[in-house]
């Protein structure tokens, strides 16, 4: 057993088997729940549970463990084979890991560009990666002056709302950018992108510009700009966003601020890979 670990909402984690943190319990529960993520666990620490090791883990019926690993199973976090049908971390827990580890290494290889970025332009900046058609806001350096626009670190905002979104939606294919809007378009102002076709026609110029732009889409009298961040198969990784009060970045000082977005997005990419485990 560690030392408590303190988060940011001052809740204490503890450490009471290898790779296994547990928070206070809380007043409430769902047992399914509870023993769905001990399986995730399980699968992960052991690369493989049968049924019965399940069930014995759990403390439940062999029946209920079944149950627990086909819903696994059918979520894509677990997968069954073998002569003894015993089941092994699947595809989504091996990618939800890959690209934690993927986000941690990248917010640590661009936080020093970021920051001098953000001193360099007196403006906020923000690391951005996607998730689904959602835009995560994963690292920031918030402007030094008095009005400002503040961090949104933790934050998912839809992407084609974002200027860092943009950026990375414009590097997909397009027929790829379609399939993350199965349900339609999430409006946050009425400057929003409205419909799928409109979010399509909107990229194919954010791709040939180079950079993405945001005139009070996601927040009225807010103006930003985003940047791709690229890997060593050209794919995008993430983004570069800097966001402004609308007064401070008139269109004409934009090709300023974004060849310096474009130089520390290079810089970062160049940093990436070199960071990254040679295969």
């Amino acid at each position: 057993m560690t030392e408590p670990v303190i988060d940011g909402a001052g809740t204490a984690w503890v450490q009471y088997d290898p790779g296994v943190w547990r928070a206070a319990a809380p007043p409430y529960s769902l047992d399914s729940v509870d023993n769905a993520l001990r399986l995730i666990h399980a699968l992960d620490e052991r690369g493989g549970l049968r049924v019965a090791e399940a069930a014995e883990l759990l403390g439940v019926a062999r029946s209920t463990a079944h149950r627990l690993l086909a819903t696994l199973r059918f979520r894509g976090f677990a997968v069954q084979d073998g002569p003894d049908r015993s089941y092994r971390p699947g595809p989504a827990l091996v990618d939800a890991g890959l690209r934690a580890v993927s986000r941690l290494d990248l917010r640590s290889v661009a936080r020093p560009h970021l920051a001098a970025l953000a001193e360099e332009v007196g403006e906020t900046v923000h690391l951005v990666q996607l998730e689904g058609n959602g835009a995560r806001f994963v690292d920031g350096v918030e402007s030094p002056q008095a009005v400002r626009v503040g961090l949104r670190v933790g934050l998912v905002l839809p992407a084609h709302a974002t200027a860092g979104g943009k950026a990375i939606l414009a590097a997909l294919p397009p027929e790829s950018v379609r399939v993350l809007y199965p349900r339609g378009v999430q409006a946050l102002t009425g400057a929003t992108l409205p419909t799928v076709d409109d979010i399509v026609r909107h990229l194919q110029d954010a791709a040939r510009a180079g950079y993405a732009t945001n005139f009070g889409e996601s927040a009225e009298g807010v103006v930003a700009l985003g940047v791709v961040v690229r890997d060593q198969q050209r794919q995008p990784v993430g983004a570069i966003a800097l966001a402004a009060p609308a007064e401070r970045l008139p269109r004409a000082r934009l090709p300023f601020i974004v060849t310096r977005m474009q130089r520390a997005s290079l810089a970062i990419s160049e940093d990436f890979l070199g960071a990254a485990p040679q295969g």
